[in-house]
């Protein structure tokens, strides 16, 4: 059963050290673009129907800019890692973090 926060463990030593984490799990992308509604549109045409949370986060000072909390459940690391490729790779999303 998926938790609220993903479940963290360090494995490795040095540089060789990466995050493990625990699937399924909750996991928040930060999506950055120019224009709200665009964005919304961008971030919908990409999850579809799956069941998820899109928050306000910021706007830029000089308005240029708006960014976007989407949060939703992945099953495991390939799942997480598409999104976040298919999110950076539309062209009305700017940044993925």
């Amino acid at each position: 059963m998926a938790t609220d926060k993903p479940k963290l463990k360090v494995i490795g030593e040095g540089e060789n050290r990466k995050l493990e984490l625990e699937y399924p799990c909750s996991w928040k992308y930060k999506i950055i673009g120019a224009e709200r509604k665009k964005l919304e549109e961008a971030i919908h045409s990409v999850i579809l129907e799956r069941a998820h949370t899109l928050k306000h986060s910021n706007v830029s000072k000089t308005g240029k800019y708006v960014s976007l909390n989407l949060d939703l459940i992945v099953q495991n690391e390939d799942e997480r890692t598409f999104l976040f490729e298919a999110l950076k790779a539309h062209q009305d999303i700017k940044m993925v973090l």
